[in-house]
């Protein structure tokens, strides 16, 4: 997008309340299709898709359907779609590449080792969100530093290389899950019903269990791996090394 650069993005979305970053975004790319919300309909993307459609009613939000989410999610959706009279972008993987890694695999293949968890999430997950992200300059995502440690620093404005280079836009990179809730229950967002069941962080049925009081967040992401493995390669660990503007 000419004379829009990591800088002068930075410039006027760091150090802006959560609302202001969205509206400030929606201005810089406009609020067609060159920049849209990634949901995986988890409780911070839930609160940003209710700040996005009440600055837009039109904007875009896409969800990766793994093909493996729990039930519990697929309600979310449809509760969401209804409550803001809204519709998702859905992106699948790939029929092929699911079939063949079955095949070879086997279905629970996730549980063997960290190498087969990570080909099934990039079947299922990045090989979509690379289709999905295509056609934008821009994507917003519910990340926040506290979630993880591979969070630590996250920053509000990215840029983005590993997915085609393109901006990505963090507007809750600062919040608490404590302030995520509050204004859940302010603004009676639908949340997933799982999240009262003890599942803080929900992914694909398969590989997302409850935690126990105290547990990490994202303990029951991945379970059996260790901490610095829980990532399906949507967001790389690594901060980039090259940056545009």
């Amino acid at each position: 997008m000419s004379g829009v650069t990591l800088g002068t993005v930075r410039a006027r979305l760091q150090g802006r309340v959560a609302e202001d970053i969205l509206s400030r975004t929606l201005a810089i790319f406009g609020a067609g299709p060159s920049v849209a919300l990634a949901s995986s309909l988890g409780a911070e993307d839930q609160v940003l898709t209710h700040m996005l459609l009440s600055l837009e009613p039109g904007a875009r939000i896409f969800v990766l359907d793994t093909g493996r989410l729990h039930p519990a999610t697929y309600d979310l959706m449809e509760r969401t779609r209804k409550r803001y009279g809204m519709r998702y972008d859905v992106f699948f993987p790939e029929a092929a590449d699911v079939e063949e890694m079955e095949s070879r695999h086997g279905p629970n293949l996730f549980y063997e080792s960290v190498e087969n968890r990570r080909s099934c999430c990039y079947v299922r997950k990045v090989k979509p969100l690379r289709r999905a992200l295509a056609s934008l300059g821009a994507w917003i995502t519910g990340l926040r530093k506290e979630q993880t440690p591979t969070r630590g620093g996250l920053e509000v404005v990215e840029w983005d290389e590993t997915n085609g280079g393109l901006f990505k836009i963090n507007p809750l990179a600062d919040w608490t899950e404590a302030q995520v809730w509050e204004y859940i229950r302010r603004h009676g967002v639908p949340y997933n019903t799982l999240h009262d069941r003890g599942f803080p962080s929900i992914g694909c049925a398969p590989c997302t269990r409850s935690v126990a009081v105290g547990e990490d967040i994202r303990a029951g992401r991945w379970w059996w791996e260790a901490p610095d493995k829980k990532e399906c390669g949507l967001h790389p660990l690594e901060r980039p090394r090259t940056e545009r503007g």
